[in-house]
């Protein structure tokens, strides 16, 4: 009998299904686990999901039983890796599952904001209209996306569909090399070109030690194009005060986050202050949450425990 514990499901809707996995088991889902009650909890576990709960070296080494760490997300930053390694101990994660979603999403933050819809919309519920005495008034900035540029940082599925959609706009696509790489791969330009001449930039990577701020006052100094600047990959890719600063300065036009450093932000998270300014819309980490993917997450999440235990281990990261 194989004993897995879900430390966070209200990590998904409760509507998403999470089919019993096709072996003898017991599965036990929490809530939520507090980062205290974590070594307890997987004590006399073979399998652990985790979506947004951190599994650390320490909660490790009150885990004798355990085998699999089954990330209910394709982040593993909230897994110490190496010390899953070190205990003999597997790590899987959920792939490609967001390739609609999250594409879809960034769209949805970049044409909200060059056409300003957030703005125009809180307008009307105001009365502006009315007060315009006319059939239309022109309050906020409008662009079309055609003929305009759009940086991808990130390579990846979602990064390529994201162009595929830009391409259908009439938007040009163009990818961003690695941060400080001498000479760009074929396909790429440099980052700093990237950055320097897109209208729009969005970030599609993982956040590691390579990626953390990635954009910052530096990246901020070299947008010569007042870019719009949106973030559906991860929190921390981004010094967020950093961009605070230039959006006062006028260095971007404005900002769509769907990610931050910190999840929820409270009240004096630097974007939380600012979210009512009418170039900046903050969504709640919700990009990846379609019906249609998050119920492919949960199905592929068992399909990861289930080729574990039978010896056919997938998405494996550890």
């Amino acid at each position: 009998m194989i004993s897995i514990v879900f430390l966070d499901r209200d990590t998904l809707p409760p509507e998403t299904r999470l089919r019993a996995p096709v072996l003898p088991h017991r599965l036990t889902c929490h809530a939520r686990t507090a980062p205290d009650a974590v070594a307890a909890r997987i004590s006399d576990a073979d399998v652990v999901i985790t979506n947004k709960v951190r599994i650390t070296a320490e909660a490790l080494k009150a885990a004798p039983r355990l085998k699999l760490v089954a990330v209910a997300a394709t982040g593993t930053d909230v897994v110490d890796l190496a010390a899953c390694k070190a205990a003999g101990v597997t790590v899987s994660n959920i792939r490609d599952y967001a390739r609609h979603t999250v594409p879809e999403h960034t769209f949805a933050l970049i044409l909200a904001l060059r056409r300003s819809l957030v703005a125009y919309r809180q307008s009307v519920l105001d009365g502006r209209w009315e007060a315009a005495a006319q059939f239309c008034y022109f309050d906020f900035p409008i662009s079309d996306l055609a003929g305009s540029t759009l940086g991808i940082v990130g390579g990846g599925v979602l990064g390529q569909a994201v162009a595929e959609i830009a391409r259908g706009f009439g938007m040009r696509p163009v990818f961003a090399a690695r941060k400080g790489e001498a000479v760009a791969r074929p396909g790429y330009a440099p980052f700093d070109t990237v950055i320097g001449t897109a209208d729009v930039i969005t970030l599609h990577c993982p956040l590691n030690d390579q990626t953390r701020n990635l954009i910052g006052a530096r990246e901020f100094g070299l947008m010569r194009k007042r870019p719009l600047l949106i973030n559906t990959g991860r929190g921390g890719l981004v010094d967020e005060a950093a961009l605070v600063a230039a959006l006062d300065a006028g260095q971007v036009s404005g900002a769509g986050f769907d990610v931050l450093t910190k999840e929820p932000p409270g009240p004096d998270h630097p974007l939380r202050r600012i979210a009512a300014r009418p170039n900046v819309i903050l969504t709640p980490h919700v990009a990846w949450a379609s019906a249609e993917a998050i119920q492919g997450l949960a199905d592929q999440l068992i399909a990861n425990i289930e080729g574990f235990c039978r010896g056919e281990p997938r998405n494996v990261v550890v």
